[in-house]
Protein backbone atom coordinates (compact mmCIF):
# COMPACT_ATOMS: atom_id res chain seq x y z
CA UNK A 1 0.00 0.00 0.00
CA UNK A 2 1.39 3.38 -1.00
CA UNK A 3 1.30 6.23 1.47
CA UNK A 4 1.46 9.99 0.81
CA UNK A 5 5.28 10.04 0.88
CA UNK A 6 5.48 7.20 -1.67
CA UNK A 7 3.08 9.11 -3.90
CA UNK A 8 5.20 12.26 -3.63
CA UNK A 9 8.34 10.26 -4.42
CA UNK A 10 6.67 8.77 -7.50
CA UNK A 11 5.53 12.21 -8.66
CA UNK A 12 9.03 13.66 -8.24
CA UNK A 13 10.74 10.73 -9.99
CA UNK A 14 8.28 10.82 -12.89
CA UNK A 15 9.02 14.51 -13.28
CA UNK A 16 12.81 13.96 -13.14
CA UNK A 17 14.18 10.45 -12.64
CA UNK A 18 17.71 11.84 -12.37
CA UNK A 19 17.11 13.49 -8.98
CA UNK A 20 19.63 12.50 -6.33
CA UNK A 21 18.50 10.96 -3.07
CA UNK A 22 19.62 14.18 -1.37
CA UNK A 23 17.38 16.31 -3.60
CA UNK A 24 14.48 13.86 -3.24
CA UNK A 25 14.89 13.92 0.54
CA UNK A 26 14.71 17.71 0.52
CA UNK A 27 11.54 17.67 -1.61
CA UNK A 28 9.68 15.10 0.52
CA UNK A 29 11.09 16.05 3.95
CA UNK A 30 12.78 12.73 4.74
CA UNK A 31 16.42 11.81 5.25
CA UNK A 32 18.37 10.60 2.22
CA UNK A 33 18.74 7.06 3.67
CA UNK A 34 14.96 6.89 4.28
CA UNK A 35 14.29 8.05 0.72
CA UNK A 36 16.76 5.49 -0.67
CA UNK A 37 15.03 2.72 1.28
CA UNK A 38 11.58 3.78 0.05
CA UNK A 39 12.79 3.94 -3.55
CA UNK A 40 14.36 0.48 -3.23
CA UNK A 41 11.08 -0.83 -1.79
CA UNK A 42 9.11 0.71 -4.69
CA UNK A 43 11.53 -0.91 -7.16
CA UNK A 44 11.34 -4.31 -5.42
CA UNK A 45 7.53 -4.17 -5.47
CA UNK A 46 7.60 -3.42 -9.20
CA UNK A 47 5.89 -0.04 -8.78
CA UNK A 48 9.01 1.60 -10.20
CA UNK A 49 9.67 -0.58 -13.22
CA UNK A 50 12.57 1.34 -14.75
CA UNK A 51 14.18 4.66 -15.55
CA UNK A 52 14.25 5.92 -19.12
CA UNK A 53 15.31 8.89 -21.18
CA UNK A 54 12.59 10.44 -23.31
CA UNK A 55 13.85 10.58 -26.89
CA UNK A 56 12.31 12.82 -29.56
CA UNK A 57 11.78 10.36 -32.43
CA UNK A 58 11.88 13.03 -35.13
CA UNK A 59 15.14 14.52 -33.90
CA UNK A 60 16.55 10.99 -33.65
CA UNK A 61 15.83 10.54 -37.36
CA UNK A 62 12.60 8.56 -37.13
CA UNK A 63 10.21 10.97 -38.81
CA UNK A 64 7.57 8.44 -39.87
CA UNK A 65 5.51 7.11 -36.95
CA UNK A 66 2.39 5.01 -37.15
CA UNK A 67 0.07 2.68 -35.30
CA UNK A 68 -0.26 -0.64 -37.09
CA UNK A 69 -3.01 -3.12 -36.28
CA UNK A 70 -2.45 -6.71 -37.38
CA UNK A 71 -5.17 -9.30 -37.86
CA UNK A 72 -3.12 -12.45 -37.49
CA UNK A 73 -3.72 -15.82 -39.09
CA UNK A 74 -4.08 -18.42 -36.34
CA UNK A 75 -0.80 -19.91 -35.10
CA UNK A 76 1.37 -17.50 -37.13
CA UNK A 77 0.89 -14.44 -34.95
CA UNK A 78 2.99 -11.36 -34.20
CA UNK A 79 2.47 -11.99 -30.50
CA UNK A 80 3.84 -15.54 -30.76
CA UNK A 81 7.06 -14.48 -32.47
CA UNK A 82 9.42 -12.99 -29.86
CA UNK A 83 11.72 -11.64 -32.57
CA UNK A 84 9.14 -9.01 -33.59
CA UNK A 85 9.61 -7.25 -30.25
CA UNK A 86 13.33 -6.90 -31.08
CA UNK A 87 12.79 -5.18 -34.43
CA UNK A 88 14.26 -1.68 -34.06
CA UNK A 89 11.22 -0.10 -35.75
CA UNK A 90 8.81 -1.42 -33.11
CA UNK A 91 8.51 1.07 -30.26
CA UNK A 92 5.52 -0.57 -28.54
CA UNK A 93 3.56 -3.78 -28.96
CA UNK A 94 0.10 -4.19 -27.43
CA UNK A 95 -2.23 -7.17 -27.34
CA UNK A 96 -5.74 -5.78 -27.92
CA UNK A 97 -9.38 -6.74 -28.23
CA UNK A 98 -11.45 -6.29 -31.36
CA UNK A 99 -10.75 -7.31 -34.95
CA UNK A 100 -6.97 -7.10 -34.62
CA UNK A 101 -4.94 -9.16 -32.20
CA UNK A 102 -2.25 -6.52 -31.68
CA UNK A 103 -1.32 -2.91 -32.25
CA UNK A 104 2.25 -1.81 -32.79
CA UNK A 105 3.58 1.71 -32.51
CA UNK A 106 6.37 1.92 -35.09
CA UNK A 107 8.89 4.60 -36.04
CA UNK A 108 11.14 4.66 -39.10
CA UNK A 109 13.21 7.18 -41.04
CA UNK A 110 11.46 6.98 -44.43
CA UNK A 111 8.27 5.89 -46.12
CA UNK A 112 10.29 3.24 -47.98
CA UNK A 113 11.32 1.75 -44.62
CA UNK A 114 7.69 1.90 -43.49
CA UNK A 115 6.61 0.06 -46.63
CA UNK A 116 9.22 -2.64 -45.96
CA UNK A 117 8.00 -2.99 -42.38
CA UNK A 118 4.39 -3.38 -43.55
CA UNK A 119 5.55 -6.08 -45.99
CA UNK A 120 7.28 -7.95 -43.13
CA UNK A 121 4.20 -7.65 -40.92
CA UNK A 122 1.99 -8.96 -43.75
CA UNK A 123 3.69 -12.34 -43.29
CA UNK A 124 1.79 -12.60 -39.97
CA UNK A 125 -1.60 -11.36 -41.10
CA UNK A 126 -3.37 -8.33 -42.49
CA UNK A 127 -1.79 -5.05 -41.33
CA UNK A 128 -3.73 -1.80 -41.23
CA UNK A 129 -1.89 1.41 -40.46
CA UNK A 130 -2.73 4.83 -39.11
CA UNK A 131 -0.08 7.52 -39.50
CA UNK A 132 0.66 9.65 -36.42
CA UNK A 133 0.60 13.30 -37.48
CA UNK A 134 1.35 14.83 -34.07
CA UNK A 135 1.24 13.91 -30.42
CA UNK A 136 -0.45 16.60 -28.30
CA UNK A 137 -0.06 14.44 -25.16
CA UNK A 138 3.22 12.50 -25.22
CA UNK A 139 3.06 11.07 -21.74
CA UNK A 140 1.17 11.59 -18.52
CA UNK A 141 2.53 10.88 -15.03
CA UNK A 142 0.76 8.05 -13.22
CA UNK A 143 -1.03 8.83 -9.99
CA UNK A 144 -1.41 5.55 -8.08
CA UNK A 145 -4.90 4.70 -6.89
Amino acid sequence: MLDAVDRRLLAELQDDARLSYNELSRRVNLSAPAVAERVRRLEAAGVLAGYHAEVDLTRAGRVVTALVQVQCYGPRCVLRDPSVATWPEVMQLHRVTGGACCVLMVAVATMAEFEGLIDRLAEYGQPSSTMILSTPLRWRPVEPV
